[in-house]
């Protein structure tokens, strides 16, 4: 998605990875394992929450308790979300997936909610 902003004259919100407590960060290592075409949409569309927020529709949707989710149309034709929050006034990048049904599974949903969870007992939410 080529949505022309750019430049360091634009302020972004920060952002980082979930960390577990192991120091994996399983969505940096899912964008890894993606085509490089693939991941630079997703960053692209991450990136627009960053300098653009609040962003609606095609590109985030909120999911409650807290959740939103970055919504891309990959190059490769799949559909990818990645699961995010907010906590201290930084994004928080916690599960990403490439979607299969029409409705994100409720599994996804959980581990990010367990993973919004332990972001706030660890940092004190």
């Amino acid at each position: 998605m080529n949505n022309g902003i750019t430049g360091p004259e634009l302020s972004s919100l920060p952002l980082r990875f979930f960390r577990s407590a192991s120091g994996k960060e399983p969505v940096r290592d899912w964008l890894k394992t993606l085509g490089r075409p693939d991941s630079l949409v997703i960053g692209e569309d991450i990136r627009l929450v960053q300098l653009a927020w609040p962003v609606g529709l095609p590109v985030c949707r909120p999911m409650g308790n807290g959740l939103h989710e970055v919504r891309s149309a990959l190059p490769s034709g799949r559909i990818a979300r990645v699961l995010f929050c907010f906590h201290a006034g930084v994004i928080v990048l916690l599960h990403g997936f490439i979607k299969k049904t029409e409705k994100t599974p409720p599994a996804d949903l959980r581990l990010a909610k367990e993973r919004r969870e332990s972001v706030l007992r660890s940092e004190g939410g």
